[in-house]
């Protein structure tokens, strides 16, 4: 049976362990391979399983509610984007000292998408706007009642945090122009529409493509509903100027929105690069260029 651990303990995930809860908990599939997916993302270790399923497994606390929350929205959603997304299978269930819920998603063919393929794109860009249009005006049934596992924090929350960081790497980047930006974000007029839908975590990690074309939008962890800015994300961490004005336009965004959606960007690149840079410079890279080009604007 699991063991009880905190929000901060990182278990250890083997092939072993992968394979013992498959084939106890979902034995139809007992016969297929497993396949560690190399570089996984920070919050979960994925293995393909056989040749049309994945296993996503929380690294640490903080993703342990991905797994239900994907299981219940993501096959409302899927059928009213434009572009495809994970077709949750199944859940699995702590055991084997694995504390956390556990899932089983269809694979998605692709490869993530680049800055060096995907940067100039208008058509990509464009691509992108008409998602989060689609995604925002989905099921505003459910974006008026409460949903404890949607909701999430303000930007302002993020204000200590994102002081600090712009400190701790004030040799690397401009403090004086971090600051501002980040104090015009706060000071940036809230969201005062109704709530909408967001994914949450809409970076270039998180894109595929397929044969150099956007094909699919993954990891829905931190979808919810209220402020749509945080989702602006992919303006700074993917798009050149060029490419960003089109994607501005399609969404049609006010001064305020745009302005926190810098802000956002700003406050999640900074989190990254003091937390990974140092070890990983994949990210250094990535972060780096997110929050220069959040600076930009």
């Amino acid at each position: 049976m699991a063991t009880a651990r905190t929000a901060n303990d990182r278990p250890t995930i083997t092939a072993a362990l992968v394979r013992k809860l498959v084939d106890t908990q979902f034995p139809q599939w007992a016969a297929l391979p497993l396949e560690l997916l190399d570089p996984a993302g920070s919050d979960h270790v994925i293995y393909r399983l056989g040749e049309q399923l994945s296993v996503r497994l929380p690294r640490h606390g903080g993703a342990i509610r991905q797994a239900q929350k994907e299981f219940e929205w993501l096959p409302r959603l899927a059928p009213h984007l434009p572009l495809a997304i994970p077709v949750p299978v199944g859940v699995g269930e702590p055991d084997f000292g694995y504390p956390w819920r556990w899932a089983v998603s269809r694979w998605l063919e692709g490869e993530v998408a680049t800055v060096e393929a995907l940067a100039d794109s208008s058509t990509a860009a464009v691509q992108l706007a008409e998602f989060l249009t689609a995604l925002q005006r989905f099921g505003p049934e459910y974006a008026r009642e409460p949903h404890a596992d949607l909701t999430t924090q303000p930007l302002a929350a993020r204000d200590r945090a994102t002081r600090a960081a712009i400190t701790a790497v004030s040799d690397i980047f401009d403090p004086t122009a971090m600051t501002a930006l980040w104090n015009e974000a706060l000071n940036a007029p809230e969201w005062d529409r109704r709530p909408v839908w967001f994914h949450g975590d809409f970076h270039t990690g998180n894109l595929l493509t397929i044969d150099g074309r956007l094909g699919a939008v993954i990891d829905f962890g931190g979808l919810g509903i209220g402020d749509p800015a945080c989702d602006l994300m992919i303006a700074f961490t993917l798009m050149s100027p060029i490419s960003r004005a089109a994607f501005r336009t399609t969404l049609d965004l006010d001064d305020a929105t745009w302005t926190r959606g810098r802000g956002w960007a700003l406050a999640t690149g900074l989190n990254a690069y003091t937390t990974y840079a140092a070890t990983n410079p994949r990210i250094a890279t990535q972060t780096t260029r997110q929050i220069t080009q959040a600076l930009v604007g």
